[in-house]
């Protein structure tokens, strides 16, 4: 069914009424590129068609490139040399905007921004929600940022684990929050054969292969690439032929090699370094497991994989949970235990397990995670925002 299909079978049923305006207010959704960024951008692919929305952006300048602005989304830009200066230039904005157009509701897309929606919108009666995404409300935050939480008409984040930690730690409401989870593009993330040119550039032909996509930064090593070297030599004794395709750059990645050499398999550990989003899903196809122990507030990189056919493991303690549907589609593990990653590594170079079977696996992700399942949640939610502004 096409995008097109979709969208005009959900307006049949349910309509955002035409003079509805909704206000959304993001740090950045073009200077940088990640997992916030492409939820986002799916939020306005998603964006009911017919409806209007004006979303202020802090730290993307005008000359960006968007494919995102029409005649229903009008974008506003603030960024300056100064950062300060830039959120005083957008407040002043926002206020006049909130002044005058009065929209329906307003959409502050970080808890950074918290603080000044709350104060903007309740001295105008305006309702708002706050998205979260991860381990930014995984700790204790400030007093401000809690009760303009703690004020705000919902929250919305991205897994249940998010929700559960954000309310156990910062003492919210629960029944406050509700849950859009990412999207798989599942009309790009196609499984397929495996690249005889990318096979050729890193040694992989008649390997085995294990595959991570994460950022090597010493900040981030909850993506449990050091893990997975750990449980290598276990592995290797029952498939000598395994290779380890590390996908992703950063400042870890000496201390990732250096232990490489200390476990004795320095030569099946490839890193690859950067690899651009349209070559990300040849080297997807290349896996015949995708492998990432982590500690993720929900990890799309694993419906990316899956959506290919490729079977995945993650960690147990996370918001993995949702994309892997308690284990249902895949291998849920401690994630900084080796012993553990490499016993299910094993079992999905088996293959005997129903979740190592590629077309399954797709359907699967795709029946919860598609675009089409998005895309209602997000009309539904933003329904149910505009029912409740009307009763």
């Amino acid at each position: 069914m096409s995008a097109i299909q979709i969208r005009t079978n959900l307006q049949s049923s349910a309509k955002i009424h035409p003079q509805i305006r909704h206000c959304f207010v993001f740090l950045e959704l073009f200077a940088k590129e990640g997992g916030i960024q492409s939820y986002i951008k799916d939020i306005f692919r998603a964006y009911p068609e017919g409806s209007t929305a004006d979303i202020f952006l802090l730290r993307d300048a005008e000359d960006c490139e968007n494919p995102y602005a029409s005649e229903g989304l009008k974008f506003h830009y603030f960024k300056t040399q100064s950062l300060g200066f830039s959120r005083l230039k957008m407040a002043i904005a926002l206020f006049k905007y909130l002044w005058v157009q009065r929209p329906t509701h307003v959409y502050c897309g970080h808890v950074n921004l918290a603080p000044l929606i709350s104060l903007l919108c309740q001295s105008l009666g305006i309702p708002y929600t706050v998205m979260t995404y991860g381990k930014e409300v995984w700790e204790k935050l400030s007093i401000p940022t809690k009760l303009s939480l703690g004020k705000a008409q919902a929250i919305w984040t991205i897994s249940r684990y998010t929700r559960d930690i954000a309310c156990a730690v910062n003492n919210l409401n629960p029944d406050q929050i509700q849950i859009l989870p990412c999207a798989v593009d599942h009309e790009y993330f196609t499984p397929g054969a495996k690249s005889p040119e990318l096979l050729k550039r890193y040694g992989l032909d008649d390997a085995k292969v294990l595959v991570t996509v994460a950022r090597l930064w010493s900040g981030d090593i909850y993506k449990g690439v050091d893990v997975t070297i750990r449980a290598l030599p276990r592995i290797l004794k029952n498939f000598p032929e395994v290779k380890y395709l590390v996908v992703g750059r950063g400042d870890d990645q000496p201390r990732l090699a250096r232990l490489a050499e200390e476990m004795g398999v320095s030569d099946r550990v490839i890193f690859a370094g950067f690899v651009p989003t349209e070559e990300l899903i040849q080297h997807y196809r290349l896996a015949d497991a995708y492998i990432m122990p982590s500690q993720e507030g929900f990890g799309i990189v694993y419906l990316e994989a899956m959506a290919c056919g490729i079977p995945v493991l993650s960690g147990d303690a996370d918001g993995s949970a949702d994309p892997l549907q308690d284990g249902k589609l895949g291998w849920r593990v401690p994630h900084r235990d080796p012993e553990a990653v490499s016993q299910a590594c094993i079992e999905i170079l088996t293959g005997k397990d129903q979740r190592c079977h590629g077309e399954w696996l797709r359907e699967q992700a795709i029946n919860y995670f598609g675009f089409p399942a998005f895309q209602n949640r997000l009309q539904q939610q933003l329904l149910e925002h505009q029912s409740s502004r009307s009763s």
